[in-house]
């Protein structure tokens, strides 16, 4: 797996290159139909929010192509990990920008905002949440708190973060069986996302998310208490993300 992404890498600077000193188009022809696997992958984590899968396939091909045009090839990062998150971020902009002209009430904005909050707070104290449980903590009917979850399908997209609801990313497909070429990207980012980690970190997100093991048995394991190991998976995964997305003045995982 190593070898094959090497390879890919190597392949894909050396097309970045001939297109970006030569005007190459056949060089960047075959780069744009070595990503848009990976674009139509991303696209597919984000249907059901009230855009058609091709739609989103076309925003992500934006966010291709500006990586393709962005990418600092005086830099030694590899060009996956600064394509990944500038095409979600296209998706992530497009979302932002126009499922919010849906007429989804204020109230209903802010509900959603406490109940990701709660769900977080409730996963990290090692529990499920249900929605009888959201409901009564939030003091809102179950109902309330359905509508909420419906009305998250317009505005809440995924980011390179630990699942704590119903959504999936990236993170969560650790050690997973997939097929093709997300297979090969998944775990591409990943690892490389976790070099980020000391062997302990690294060990205890291999634990949670690949072995799915509960936070009190990877506790038991590295001798740490359930909440040690709460806090070790958050700030994991803050120190992944920061390592793969952009910022404006690092516009390249470091």
């Amino acid at each position: 797996m190593l070898e094959e992404a090497t390879q890919r890498e190597l392949r894909d600077r050396q097309l970045l290159t001939r297109y970006r000193t030569r005007g190459d188009r056949a060089s960047y022809d075959e780069l744009v139909g070595r990503f848009t696997p990976m674009v139509r992958s991303f696209a597919r984590k984000y249907v059901g929010r009230g855009e058609e899968l091709e739609d989103l396939v076309q925003v992500g091909m934006l966010g291709l192509v500006k990586a393709i045009e962005g990418f600092d090839l005086s830099r030694p990062h590899r060009f996956v990990s600064y394509a990944a998150p500038t095409i979600t971020g296209e998706m992530k902009r497009h979302f932002r920008d126009h499922c919010w002209s849906v007429a989804v009430p204020r109230s209903m904005k802010e509900l959603q905002t406490r109940l990701i909050a709660e769900e977080s707070k409730i996963e990290h104290e090692g529990g499920t949440p249900t929605i009888a449980d959201l409901a009564r903590r939030l003091e809102v009917t179950e109902a309330q708190v359905l509508d909420a979850r419906r009305a998250a399908g317009c505005f809440r997209v995924n980011s390179l973060s630990f699942p704590t609801g119903e959504d999936r990313d990236v993170l969560d497909t650790l050690g997973r069986a997939d097929a093709g070429y997300q297979q090969v990207e998944d775990h591409d980012l990943l690892q490389d996302a976790m070099t980020v980690l000391s062997d302990r970190d690294r060990n205890v997100v291999q634990m949670r998310y690949r072995d799915e093991l509960l936070q009190r048995e990877i506790g038991e394991r590295v001798a740490v208490s359930q909440m040690q190991v709460s806090r070790i998976l958050d700030q994991s995964a803050a120190r992944m993300r920061e390592h793969l997305e952009p910022t404006p003045d690092q516009p390249i995982a470091a």
